[in-house]
C-alpha cells in the first residue's frame, strides 16, 4: 500500500494448471513488465512443480521471482511424492505459498500442519506464503475475524519477518467465484490481521505484506488494491493469462 513503506507484491498462483506450453504465458509476463513499474512493485509467479525450474530459466534476468505451491514440512525422508523447502530451493524458488485454502480443504491441512511447513520454508531461506480466509457459512455466523485470526496465531512461526513471511487473506467463498467482498470488508479484515501481526511479532508486523485474493481481476484490481493494508495480490485464474496478470500489475502504474 502507498505510503505503508511495504512493497507491493503481486503474486500468481497457476495451481494444477500448466504444460512446457505455458511458458509462453510467463515470457509474456516478463516481456510486459516496464521497468518503472518494477520499480515500485514486486511480481512472483507459483507454477506447478513440474514447471518450477523452467520458468526459473524463462525468467533469468528479470526481478520477477518464481515459487512453489506447496512443501512437506520435513527437508528429506521417505515422503513418497513430496517436495521440500530445500528441493524447492534448489530448483531457484524463492517464495512457496503455504496453508492455501485448497490444500486445507482437500488435503486436510490444519493450522498446526501450515505452523510446521512454514518453519520449513525458513529454513530453507524460502519465504512462505500463509494463506487464511473464513468460509462463506463462517462468514455468516460473524466469525470471519476470529476464523483468521486464529489461522494467523497458530499457522505464523514465532519470530517471523518480512523477509521470510508474507500474509494472504483469501476468502474462501470468494475464490474462482467471481464474488468478491466489498472494499470495506476487506479494509476490516486486513486490519485485524495488522493487529493480530502486531501482538504476535511487535514492530516487524509493520513491515510484513498482507495480501488480498479472492476472484482478483484486471478490472477490479485497482480499487481492491487501493484498500488499506493490502500490500499486493495473490491472484489464481486470472495469472493464468499474460494480459491479465499484467493488468492487474498495473494497478500499481
Amino acid at each position: 500500500m502507498a505510503g505503508s513503506g511495504r512493497r507491493p507484491l503481486v503474486a500468481g498462483n497457476w495451481k494444477m494448471n500448466g504444460t512446457r506450453a505455458s511458458l509462453a504465458t510467463v515470457e509474456g509476463i516478463r516481456d510486459g513488465l516496464s521497468p518503472a513499474l518494477l520499480e515500485k512493485i514486486d511480481v512472483l509467479i507459483c507454477p506447478p512443480a513440474t514447471l518450477i525450474s523452467s520458468c526459473v530459466a524463462a525468467t533469468y534476468g528479470s526481478p520477477i521471482a518464481i515459487g512453489g505451491q506447496n512443501l512437506h514440512a520435513r527437508p528429506s525422508g521417505a515422503f513418497t511424492g513430496s517436495i521440500s523447502a530445500e528441493m524447492l530451493a534448489d530448483l531457484g524458488a524463492k517464495y512457496v505459498i503455504v496453508g492455501h485454502s485448497e490444500r486445507r480443504a482437500y488435503h486436510h491441512e490444519t493450522d498446526d500442519g501450515v505452523h510446521a511447513k512454514a518453519l520449513g520454508a525458513r529454513r530453507a531461506g524460502l519465504c512462505g506464503i500463509i494463506c487464511v480466509g473464513e468460509t462463506m457459512e463462517e462468514r455468516e455466523q460473524g466469525r470471519a475475524l476470529s476464523i483468521v485470526r486464529a489461522q494467523l496465531a497458530i499457522g505464523i512461526p514465532k519470530g517471523a519477518t518480512a523477509q521470510d513471511t508474507v500474509i494472504a487473506y483469501e476468502p474462501v467463498w470468494a475464490i474462482g467465484s467471481g464474488r468478491t467482498p466489498t472494499p470495506a470488508e476487506i479494509a476490516e479484515v486486513h486490519a485485524s490481521l495488522r493487529e493480530m501481526l502486531d501482538k504476535l511479532v511487535g514492530e516487524e508486523a509493520a513491515k510484513i505484506r498482507i495480501l488480498y485474493g479472492g476472484s482478483v481481476k484486471p478490472g477490479n484490481a485497482r480499487e481492491l488494491m487501493a484498500v488499506e493494508n493490502v500490500d499486493g495480490a495473490l491472484v489464481g485464474g486470472a495469472s493464468l493469462v499474460a494480459e491479465d496478470f499484467l493488468g492487474i500489475c498495473n494497478a500499481y502504474a
